[in-house]
Formats: structure tokens, C-alpha cells, sequence
């Protein structure tokens, strides 16, 4: 079913328990890899994240927003919540591949 514009409660009223919503992607607008409110500075904020957490501190910052985002995407984003999700597994990889050929496992 498409729905092009309606409200939080029209939705309730049109969506079953297990249903998903499945969100265009703009690609002048990307929600997943560079969300403009995230990115209004000279740096993105996972940037500024990371650079205040220690390794094992954002490691767990990464896997906890990975398991959100798909806990909710049945209900909340779709299957861009999965997009989401995946891009923090994918960060996580990057931070302990780079962790061991650093050599400080």
C-alpha cells in the first residue's frame, strides 16, 4: 500500500501489529550515512562522540544504537531503520579492524 502524506493516527488506523513502513530515500537528503542535523558543524557528531568515549565506551555506543534501530523498525522508520542499523555494525567493524592493525587489541 502506498501512502503519500497522512498523520500518525491515520497510520495507526491503516497499519496491523507486524506491519512495516517502508520510507522513500532522498538522495539529496541522506538520513542514513549523513544526516544534515547531524552535520551542521565542522565535524559530524559520531565524530564528537567518539573523540569523547574510549574505544571500549564507543564500541558499546555503536552496538547499542545498532540493536535500537532494529528493535524499531517495524514500527517507526522501516526498512531505513535497517539502513541505519547496518550502518553502525558497519562503523563498529571499522573501529576494531582498525583497533587490531594498530596492534592494540
Amino acid at each position: 500500500m502506498k501512502i503519500e502524506s497522512t498523520g500518525p493516527d491515520r497510520l495507526k488506523s491503516i497499519l496491523k501489529e507486524g506491519d512495516y513502513i517502508m520510507l522513500n530515500h532522498d538522495d539529496d537528503n541522506d538520513a542514513v550515512n549523513h544526516p544534515p542535523h547531524y552535520n551542521n558543524g565542522k565535524i559530524e557528531c559520531i565524530e564528537a562522540i567518539e573523540a569523547m568515549l574510549t574505544h571500549e565506551e564507543f564500541v558499546g555506543y555503536l552496538r547499542g544504537n545498532s540493536l535500537k534501530y532494529r528493535w524499531r523498525f517495524r514500527y517507526k522508520n522501516g526498512v531505513q531503520d535497517l539502513d541505519k542499523a547496518t550502518w553502525y555494525e558497519n562503523k563498529l567493524k571499522q573501529i576494531l579492524l582498525n583497533k587490531e592493525e594498530d596492534g592494540t587489541n
